[in-house]
């Protein structure tokens, strides 16, 4: 153990609210340590070393936290005890509703140190090796004291639909710290509670993971790609309990998503393989043509032209199956039809095909209501006119970025900046050749971006 320089008064206090010997704490951590496959010789000697100001070694802190929490009948984070920083807490729990507590609550307090934190392409990877089985194991020994029945979790599902339904017409920065802050103080703790049955738990975990993707959508939009992966990834987790095929499998989608935005396909055609794998069977086509088409995303950024080819066919197939109601969670995407017309457009710009890609962006243009999803319009003129511009088709792209132009005020995205940020290029050589509006929108642009 490392010796700290100062005695632990936030685990000493943690203890004495338990009203726990040190014998029965060490016992506790012992019981948790072992549901892990781990054998620890813990005594009341090594707690009173860890209140004096050794660290507990390995995972011992985990199983610390954890034993605390089944006591007090809430989460109990290694923040609280005094065993982590709120930089080393997003990714020292392996349990989902202490990550999502601890993310919220860096969100509202420490927001400048999440908004930086770095997007990793092996983080991509991490449900690949994800234990699910561990991490339930260790969720389902806690016995909460609270009880949270269908109506908490109904309170859940309607204030994401209603920050969902904002984000689309205002951008990710509308609305995120009330979005973070509910996660942390309310809807992740209720997860530690009873509940009445096995189907109320799953939607309670279920509705969850739908806001911890909306933060994590909410962080993407604001280009801080980091943030955005914590939150997917703790989605993923929470999604497992919920739902271990469809939901999980969606949020498996989600990092693939992310990454494939980012130019980074590394691990993204294992991912959604993998997501495949366990949702065909279990989901409705809508949501399945999704997961085909960011397949189809994957092979095109790796170069796999025929797997592309085919994985493209295999969403316009199932999105024709309307037999199952599409769940909430993908449901968030909008319309399926349009998502797959848009996501159709990238993977054809990946392989070159310009006049394919104009023709899905406008097919996409007609199927996403223009009032409801705002911000899918600004994004889609603006690639629409670079496929325009791609055919050397410059009047038109000028007239197609202008709309995108006419969308986007007042709206806090910085996805939507990057887009007319990579417009102003084009812009000056038009303008350099006398196309007229280009001086104009090159104008526009720039004061935008001010």
């Amino acid at each position: 153990m490392a010796a700290q320089k100062e005695p632990n008064d936030r685990l000493r206090d943690a203890i004495s609210a338990t009203n726990w010997t040190y014998e029965a704490l060490a016992s506790a951590v012992r019981r948790v340590a072992a549901e892990n496959g781990e054998t620890l010789r813990t005594n009341k000697s090594a707690v009173a070393h860890w209140i004096d100001g050794a660290r507990p070694s390995g995972q011992v802190g985990q199983y610390l936290a954890e034993a605390l929490s089944r006591r007090a009948g809430r989460s109990v984070t290694l923040v609280e005890i005094g065993l982590a920083a709120a930089e080393e807490s997003l990714a020292a729990s392996a349990d989902p509703v202490l990550a999502a507590t601890n993310l919220g609550r860096a969100d509202v307090d420490r927001r400048r140190f999440l908004a930086v934190a770095a997007f990793t392409a092996a983080g991509v990877a991490m449900p690949l090796s994800y234990d699910h089985e561990a991490v339930s194991r260790l969720l389902r020994a806690r016995a909460g004291v609270s009880l949270a029945g269908e109506a908490e979790v109904e309170v859940v599902r309607q204030i994401t639909a209603v920050f969902s339904a904002a984000d689309e017409r205002l951008g990710g920065g509308h609305g995120l710290t009330t979005v973070t802050a509910y996660l942390a103080d309310t809807a992740a703790p209720m997860l530690s509670g009873r509940f009445p049955s096995e189907k109320v738990r799953r939607q309670a975990f279920g509705a969850v993971a739908e806001l911890a993707y909306l933060a994590g959508w909410k962080h993407h939009d604001l280009g801080q790609e980091g943030a955005a992966q914590h939150y997917y990834q703790v989605g993923y987790q929470l999604a497992c309990e919920a739902d271990p095929k469809g939901h999980a499998g969606w949020m498996m989608r989600a990092l693939a998503h992310q990454a494939l935005s980012l130019k980074q396909p590394h691990h993204c055609v294992d991912l959604i393989e993998n997501a495949l794998g366990r949702s065909l069977g279990h989901v409705d086509g809508q949501t399945e043509a999704l997961l085909h088409i960011t397949h189809a995303r994957a092979y095109a950024a790796t170069g796999e032209k025929t797997a592309a080819a085919k994985a493209l066919l295999a969403a316009e197939d199932a999105l024709t199956r309307h037999t199952e109601p599409q769940p909430s969670f993908s449901l968030v995407s909008g319309p399926a039809a349009g998502t797959v017309a848009s996501h159709t457009a990238r993977t054809l710009t990946d392989l070159s095909d310009h006049v394919g890609t104009e023709q899905q962006h406008r097919a996409a243009l007609v199927r996403w209501d223009a009032e409801k999803y705002r911000r899918v319009h600004v994004l889609t003129y603006a690639d629409l006119g670079d496929s325009l511009a791609a055919q050397t088709r410059a009047d038109e792209a000028i007239a197609t970025w202008s709309q995108a132009m006419d969308l986007m005020e007042g709206m806090s995205s910085d996805r939507t900046r990057k887009a007319v940020s990579s417009i102003r290029p084009s812009l000056a050589i038009y303008r350099g050749r006398g196309v007229p509006g280009a001086a104009e929108l090159e104008r526009r642009a720039r004061d935008a971006l001010i």
